[in-house]
């Protein structure tokens, strides 16, 4: 059921607001196609800066998800999606055509159950993954910082955390250690068998590494390298790991050393490029190299899967793999999305309220403008000498016939239409089937007498 009460609102409001999301991910579009429009964390934060500067209304909200599977914007504004698509990143006529393709685009029910499937691990390459609840939590962060997200989408994205916790702690969606850092790890595993005397290079130092990190560490491999554009951040890690922290211009000079490389950056272009790695194999005499790019954008020039003695595998191929280890969890999942659909239902209820707070907020300030106006009538005339008997019956019956006016007319109206369902309606507003009683509800003022 969609939020009916919008279109009547738009007379309170300058234009309609509706929830939306439109994205690509790894259903959608394969890497070459989702790399065109992964943000950057400089893009991203540069991106946010233009839309809140660019804002014609500061009720717009948006937030901005971008991860190697996906990127996705989420708005509660007037945007068109015109507008949305205009904060991916800019591509030729031709790209531009293949990435509307490749979009998806809710609204309302079909956003929020969208947004809570995502957090949920739901809509995950890895069915059930954790990882994408921090990025979501980043995203939302990020957001705020910038001012963008506002209340429902807050309020929006807090209530995808209690569902994903929900989904997470009452089924056994994450009772396996499937995800893209696993996958790769298992698959290095069937190439090599054992581990205790190869030589892992890690590239990057966010969570995706640390994950395969003490993936490879539980494996007892052999050997461990982690270069990072921060070297101290790349050793913190490495140190935890019991491995050594190089900078990412040290590559090429660790590269022949490595039986397994895997890397995840957010680096806008390949930091292992094919000339590199031919380098590396003349000095490995030819010895075979697995390597996982689990960036997007790729890390791993596409060209070095060309060259004989490499196994080069994106975040698009690990799939195959992870799909022989979530079979245990699509029962778990299932369970799961029935969580979704009644929690899709409350929230919204509340955005229901939302639009419903509006036309209460509108009513209470045309009475208390009759209030101010009538009040200051009263007053005006005790000024000129009538006396209070006088002022305040004029004030008494004065406020009955203008609060009174509205409501009377239109159930005359309805009386003489035969409109019965507005006169129903009225009887339940007005609570007009209690009779005429002059009590009043009790205020706080009264209580404190007694």
């Amino acid at each position: 059921m969609r939020v009916v009460l919008r279109a009547t609102l738009s007379r309170y409001n300058s234009a309609p607001m509706s929830l939306r999301v439109i994205g690509i991910n790894h259903k959608t579009a394969p890497v070459a196609i989702r790399e065109k429009v992964a943000f950057s964390p400089e893009g991203l934060n540069n991106t946010l800066i233009e839309i809140k500067q660019d804002k014609s209304d500061k009720k717009n909200e948006v937030i901005i998800l971008s991860t190697c599977n996906r990127t996705e914007i989420y708005t509660f504004s007037e945007y068109t999606l015109d507008q949305m698509c205009s904060w991916l990143n800019h591509q030729d006529d031709e790209s531009k055509a293949e990435i509307q393709r490749c979009l998806y685009d809710y609204s309302e029910e079909k956003a929020i159950q969208h947004v809570m499937r995502v957090a949920s691990g739901l809509d995950s390459m890895v069915l059930g993954e954790p990882q994408i609840l921090g990025q979501l939590k980043s995203a939302l962060k990020l957001a705020t910082e910038h001012n963008t997200a506002g209340t429902t989408l807050k309020r929006l994205m807090q209530h995808a955390f209690s569902t994903a916790k929900k989904v997470r702690t009452e089924t056994s969606i994450g009772s396996n250690p499937v995800s893209v850092a696993f996958a790769a790890v298992n698959l290095a595993k069937q190439i090599f068998s054992k581990l205790e005397n190869k030589t892992a290079l890690l590239i990057g130092a966010g969570e995706t590494i640390e994950l395969v990190g003490k993936h490879l560490s539980n494996a007892n491999i052999g050997n461990l390298i982690i270069a990072n554009r921060s070297v101290e951040n790349a050793t913190r890690l490495a140190e935890e790991l019991g491995g050594k922290g190089v900078s990412l211009q040290q590559i090429g000079e660790y590269l022949p050393d490595a039986d397994i490389v895997i890397s995840s950056t957010a680096a806008p272009v390949p930091v292992i490029g094919k000339g590199t790695v031919e380098r590396a194999l003349k000095k490995r005499k030819h010895k075979p190299v697995f390597m996982v790019d689990i960036a997007v954008p790729r890390d791993i020039e596409a060209e070095v899967a060309e060259l004989d003695d490499i196994y080069l595998y994106t975040v698009d191929d690990l799939k195959s793999v992870i799909d022989e280890n979530i079979k245990s969890r699509e029962t778990a999942a299932k369970q799961g999305e029935a969580m979704i659909e009644g929690d899709v239902e409350t929230f919204m209820g509340w955005l229901r309220a939302q639009d419903q707070m509006e036309l209460i907020r509108s009513y209470r300030n045309k009475i208390n403008n009759i209030q101010i106006q009538t009040l200051e009538k009263a007053q005006k005339l005790l000024k000129n000498g009538t006396s209070a008997d006088e002022a305040l019956n004029f004030l008494a019956h004065t406020l009955t016939n203008k609060l009174a006016h509205d409501a009377t007319v239109a159930m005359n109206k309805a009386a003489h239409s035969g409109d019965h369902k507005l006169l129903e309606a009225s009887d339940k507003l007005l609570n007009l089937s209690q009779g005429l009683s002059t009590d009043f509800p009790e205020t706080k003022a009264d209580k404190n007498k007694e």
